[in-house]
């Protein structure tokens, strides 16, 4: 499928991935990446790999989805 449009085009996208995940190897997370940055703004896109990491989730990982959603997000009151 092509380039998305309208305002969905500007999403800003975190993809984070373990670079030891043995179910999703991080060679498909970089194929996804590319992928969406044919179809959205590539600025807005970010691909974070973590050191180590199989198919689960850190601390670090987390800290840097708590920053993302705080950096994108309005606050919730």
């Amino acid at each position: 499928q092509g380039p998305i449009s309208g305002v969905n085009k500007d999403i800003p996208v975190l993809q984070c991935h373990g670079d030891c995940d043995p179910l999703v190897p991080v060679m498909f997370g970089s194929l996804t990446v590319e992928k969406l940055k044919s179809m959205i703004n590539p600025a807005n896109v970010t691909f974070k790999t973590y050191s180590g990491m199989m198919h689960s989730s850190s601390l670090e990982e987390m800290m840097d989805v708590k920053q993302f959603i705080d950096k994108h997000l309005p606050p919730v009151d």
